[in-house]
């Protein structure tokens, strides 16, 4: 039996993230050959990986990292199935990792190299992961994109703004203005910026939700059509203005929408001034 130091016990550990006992175990049966020792107790990590693989991978983080030239951001979901994971230093220094990667590489959506990560780690820790989606925002000249990262990465927000004098937002007051846009979105996460940007066949769904509610509402009984048009119309209209960016209460003062919000602003520092783009994740939420 080969000889085997504490050392390489040790030192196999730190690799693997595996038990001491497993490591000198895996090290004797390997008769102290560390490559295949390693290889034996990454076979048991992923061994151990699909007795779980039908557990919920829904905790994780929302990383988000802007570019230093501020040319262009990325956000990354990264789950894991328990919150303990998703606070585990490895599983945060694997986050930070992908979006640096993403950024250098100028990817736009997981790989294969990133998925390879996630599943070392994974291995390791021997716990489900997953990178669930990972997006890149760019910005122009005349463009700012600020982030914003609310409750220790359970939402990630990214917003593009534009202006016909883009020396603002080196103003801290406009930085400030475009952060507050964004800790409104991560606030009421709006379904789009404003009406244009709804889908067509999504709205026709919600009013056929609509047109069915009051079909079952006795109030509406006996109304001729025109006023049933109405009321739908007035339904359709009260809940676009409530998930549509432009139209909400503005979040330091609801007594104005956000759209006369940017216009103020707009005025105030004599240029244009414009929301262009927002990307909302959240831990968990489901997507297309």
């Amino acid at each position: 039996m080969a000889d085997i130091s504490a050392a390489e016990v040790k030192k196999l550990r730190e690799k693997t993230g595996a038990g001491m006992m497993e490591c000198k175990n895996a090290l004797v049966s390997t008769e102290g050959d560390f490559a295949k020792a390693e290889k034996l107790l990454k076979e048991k990590g992923l061994a151990a990986l699909e007795k779980r693989a039908n557990r919920a991978t829904d905790q994780g983080k929302v990383f988000v990292k802007i570019k230093s030239d501020g040319s262009s951001a990325v956000l990354v979901e990264l789950n894991a199935e328990t919150d303990f994971v998703a606070r585990n230093p490895d599983f945060i220094s694997l986050g930070n990792t992908i979006v640096d990667l993403a950024l250098e590489k100028d990817l736009s959506q997981p790989t294969d190299e990133l998925n390879a990560l996630v599943q070392d780690l994974a291995t390791k820790i021997r716990e489900n992961m997953g990178l669930k989606r990972l997006c890149q925002i760019k910005a122009g000249s005349n463009e700012y994109l600020c982030q914003y990262v609310h409750g220790e990465g359970v939402i990630g927000i990214v917003v593009k703004c534009e202006s016909d004098k883009p020396e603002v937002f080196k103003n801290k007051e406009t930085q400030d203005f475009v952060f507050t846009l964004a800790m409104h979105i991560a606030a009421f996460n709006p379904a789009a910026i404003d009406r244009s940007k709804i889908d067509s066949g999504w709205l026709k769904e919600q009013e056929e939700i609509f047109q069915a509610q009051m079909q079952k509402d006795e109030k509406m009984a006996g109304k001729p059509e025109n006023v049933l048009a109405g009321i739908l119309k007035g339904k359709v209209n009260k809940y676009l203005s409530e998930i549509c960016l432009m139209e909400q209460g503005y979040v330091m003062d609801e007594k104005i929408t956000v759209a006369k919000a940017i216009e103020d602003y707009s005025k105030k520092i004599e240029a244009s001034f414009a929301l262009n783009e927002y990307v909302y994740y959240k831990v968990g939420a489901q997507t297309e």
